[in-house]
């Protein structure tokens, strides 16, 4: 595959970054994850308000506008042959010297990720409640950043099986987020999600289906849950830019209705705001 490196497009087993990153030797660096579907990046807009209000309190300069960025997506997509894809968007402090500084990084290293990816609903998973702790933010919320050692401690639990997804629970037992996605639940026409205070990252996708949610009549509270709230629950489902929306057929041994009917129809809404170029402030007042 080929992919973006500072300007240029590159074979990625022949891309170099400087030993000196700041990224590298601080994890002082951000990314976004998103889809291209049909030759177009789903949310981008979104996604850049958050990648360019995360940069700005780490003092990183915003290396690009939408504009040039999508410029260098369509000649990823074109040198790869590629018309749906998964992106990884990489943006670290850049070169400077051995020590921690204050003055801020105005040569950002950037690097953009891509890879094939088939479009279709994801197949249903179970929950499975972690022994390990989710973290606290490092600041005081928490940034899609370089960061990650807690969720890959919480990988390793799960192992491989794609068809399960860790749960978090935070360090007083609060239910969080998956380990890379945002947990829903519903009760009649309630959903609920667990609240920014347990220190969950405010997915892209979390947004846009919480808008959705609530444009197809639905109460949405978000509030600090425990695992036993799950109970006589009708659905549960986890939320990420890569596998859109995504059943959870049971968590910690409480079953979901098999139906998934609110699952199936925000799994079709999804769908068809795919196939334009919409953010989530720009949904209809009411979707039927």
């Amino acid at each position: 595959m080929y992919i973006y490196v500072n300007g240029e497009i590159v074979k990625q087993e022949e891309a170099r970054i400087s030993p000196l990153d700041h990224g590298y030797m601080y994890g002082l660096g951000l990314f976004e994850t998103f889809r291209i579907y049909d030759g177009h990046p789903f949310l981008l807009g979104d996604h850049l308000l958050r990648l360019e209000a995360s940069l700005k309190d780490l003092r990183i300069r915003m290396p690009f506008t939408r504009q040039e960025l999508e410029e260098i997506i369509k000649t990823l997509l074109h040198v790869n042959n590629l018309n749906d894809a998964y992106i990884r968007l990489n943006v670290s402090a850049g070169i400077g010297e051995v020590g921690l500084h204050t003055k801020g990084y105005n040569q950002p290293t950037t690097i953009m990720y891509i890879k094939p990816i088939t479009v279709q609903k994801a197949l249903p998973k179970e929950g499975v409640i972690l022994s390990t702790p989710r973290n606290s933010p490092e600041g005081n919320v928490r940034v899609k950043s370089h960061h990650y050692m807690n969720n890959i401690l919480g990988k390793y639990e799960i192992g491989d099986d794609i068809s399960k997804e860790g749960i978090f629970l935070t360090k007083e037992g609060y239910l969080s987020e998956g380990i890379t996605s945002n947990l829903f639940f519903i009760k009649g026409d309630i959903a609920y999600t667990p609240s920014l205070e347990t220190g969950i990252l405010n997915g892209i996708t979390r947004q846009f289906v919480m808008n959705v949610l609530e444009k197809t009549g639905f109460d949405v509270y978000e509030g600090l849950y425990k695992v036993d709230d799950l109970k006589d629950c009708d659905e549960i489902f986890i939320t990420n830019s890569i596998q859109e929306i995504v059943p959870l057929i049971r968590v910690n041994g409480y079953q979901t209705d098999n139906k998934m009917t609110v699952t199936k129809k925000l799994q079709d809404i999804y769908s068809m705001y795919t196939k334009v170029l919409w953010s989530r402030n720009e949904l209809p007042e009411r979707i039927v």
